[in-house]
């Protein structure tokens, strides 16, 4: 499955979990809502990105996740991660995490 099909059937999954899911922009690009906050989305460069948080260990996933910096001249994004399609059989669960997150 390319990879923005499999971001988009991820979204399609939690949207129907829960009513406060939505679907959404963010740097335009598709994403998910949580009560009107972003906590995952599809980049223009084929990536899932994932609000994880500042804390977030990332040794479980040290493979799949890299830091998001989408900006030249700027720091990267705090707690915003990313994954590479070869690793979307991750996104699923990176997708609860970040959900988790949000929600606390």
């Amino acid at each position: 499955m390319e990879a923005k099909a499999h971001f988009e059937q991820i979204r399609a999954e939690f949207c129907k979990k829960d009513h406060a899911i939505s679907v959404g922009k963010m740097m335009h690009s598709e994403a998910i809502h949580y009560q009107g906050k972003v906590f995952a989305f599809f980049s223009t460069k084929g990536k899932m990105v994932f609000k994880l948080g500042k804390d977030f260990d990332v040794a479980d996933f040290h493979e799949s996740l890299q830091v998001f910096s989408p900006f030249k001249s700027k720091k990267p994004m705090s707690g915003w991660y990313q994954s590479d399609a070869a690793f979307k059989d991750t996104w699923y669960e990176l997708t609860e995490k970040a959900l988790e997150l949000i929600k606390s």
